[in-house]
């Protein structure tokens, strides 16, 4: 079993909070953390470990086909990949005759990871690999990511949204202040209430939601609310891309809003069910909600939760 560790030795500094973690083949390790600390922490891999951090920095010869492109880093790295595998693997065949700079973005960035898949390095640290990309490329990149990992390679994630966080990582971590924490994934074992209760409630008596910005009390109507996240223990508000703190827990807020359609889709989110626009079905078996708003969020749905969310939107 293959391992690649961070430890007290590596960060030597002040820039990060003393911190070590071991990153297992067997699994993906994401790290979540504001932009800052991510700059930090990749500079002292680089330097400091050696390590190699696919950004998608480097240039790719925007001139040459996507065919070209793998065609020439397939040999440089002496891949046993046959090309038109890779095509199909990352989902650039339909491209493949498409000089780059007329290709998309998402497919700018599934080159980039067929040309990582084929560098063979090990171990292997990603960041930010799928922030403004489509579906088709996400999911490719969760592919690649199994293959990796089957191949006996330590894949790390850098990640600046706790959604991805928790799609890609099959371990994921906070990084802060105060240090790396542990972010619950979601175990797919449902809540009881700390009632006792299991039925929803029937009366509506909550009709405003109170949420502080600086040293103002701003009251929402529960239509207005795409989602509300947990971060920290305490409860925040999302609308687009707009985040409100409240004071209280989701688990308390969770009675308040459920005659209000809004369902407690994971451990760490409630949804508006109206505002859902698709359910999202990923390849390692896992699922997302899009939101329909101004940022089309995504937000993560529990395992066990996929069969419910069907059956209230009639889908069953």
């Amino acid at each position: 079993m293959g391992h690649f560790k961070i430890d007290h030795d590596i960060i030597n500094g002040e820039a990060l909070p003393a911190f070590s973690l071991t990153i297992d083949d067997s699994y993906t390790t994401a790290v979540y953390s504001d932009i800052d600390m991510q700059a930090e922490l990749v500079k002292i891999l680089r330097s400091n470990a050696g390590v190699t951090v696919f950004d998608r920095q480097e240039g790719l010869y925007i001139r040459l086909t996507v065919e070209a492109n793998l065609s020439f880093y397939r040999k440089w790295f002496g891949s046993r990949t046959p090309l038109p595998e890779i095509l199909v693997q990352f989902e650039l065949h339909s491209c493949a005759k498409t000089p780059l700079y007329k290709c998309s973005e998402s497919e700018l960035h599934r080159v980039y990871f067929a040309k990582y898949y084929m560098s063979g390095t090990n171990p292997v640290v990603f960041r930010e690999p799928i922030h403004g990309v489509d579906v088709k490329t996400i999911d490719t990149f969760i592919n690649m990511l199994q293959r990796i990992r089957e191949d006996g390679t330590p894949v790390l994630v850098l990640i600046s949204n706790m959604e991805h966080a928790l799609l890609l990582g099959d371990a994921a971590y906070k990084l802060q202040d105060s240090g790396m924490q542990p972010i619950e994934i979601d175990d797919g074992e449902d809540e009881i209430p700390e009632d006792g209760t299991t039925g929803a409630q029937t009366t509506a008596n909550l009709f405003k939601i109170p949420a502080k910005v600086d040293d103002k009390m701003i009251l929402f109507d529960p239509p207005e609310i795409d989602y509300i996240e947990s971060q920290d223990g305490k409860a925040m508000i999302i609308i687009n891309d707009e985040m409100y703190a409240m004071d209280s827990t989701l688990a308390e807020i969770e009675k308040k809003l459920e005659v209000y359609g809004f369902y407690r889709c994971h451990r760490s989110y409630i949804v508006n069910l109206q505002k859902v626009r698709e359910i999202i079905t990923w390849s390692k078996n896992t699922y997302s909600l899009r939101i329909d708003n101004r940022v089309q969020s995504t937000i993560p749905l529990s395992r066990t939760k996929i069969q419910d969310i069907q059956e209230k939107f009639s889908l069953k």
